[in-house]
Parts: C-alpha cells; sequence; structure tokens
C-alpha cells in the first residue's frame, strides 16, 4: 500500500510541476505579446524619451523569483 501511496504522490508531484511550466508559459507569451517593443520599428533601441520609456514599461512586468527560489531552478515570473 505505501508503495503505491508513493507512486500517486510522484504522479501528482509531476502533474503539478507540468501545469506550473504550463502557467508560466502562458504568463510569458501573454507579456511578450503584449508588449509595446513588439510593435515599435526600433522596439531594440533604448528608449529616446522618458515619455516612450513611460509607454514601453508600461506593460506587466514579470518579478524575478527571490534567491532561494532561483537556487531551485523555479521560473522567473
Amino acid at each position: 500500500m505505501a508503495m503505491r501511496t508513493t507512486g500517486l504522490a510522484r504522479f501528482a508531484r509531476r502533474i503539478a510541476g507540468v501545469m506550473a511550466e504550463v502557467d508560466y508559459a502562458q504568463r510569458r507569451m501573454t507579456a511578450l505579446t503584449t508588449s509595446a517593443d513588439l510593435y515599435l520599428a526600433d522596439g531594440d533601441d533604448a528608449p529616446d524619451t522618458y515619455a516612450e520609456f513611460l509607454f514601453r514599461a508600461s506593460s506587466p512586468l514579470l518579478h524575478e523569483p527571490a534567491a532561494a527560489g532561483r537556487a531551485h531552478r523555479r521560473p522567473a515570473g
């Protein structure tokens, strides 16, 4: 019985890991497709004015994980 429970718990952790990766990918794709840099002709260049900087920074930003999270290879966001 304990062996079956351990296998079931391991399977549930894998499913949870896959779901966390899918969630991260969805949030990252949304952030990338809604960023202003994607629609600018010179999106790779630095902004020329402060107003342009504010426009580019107006989209939701992904937050870096804490140091403990980075140590465990958790994705940013």
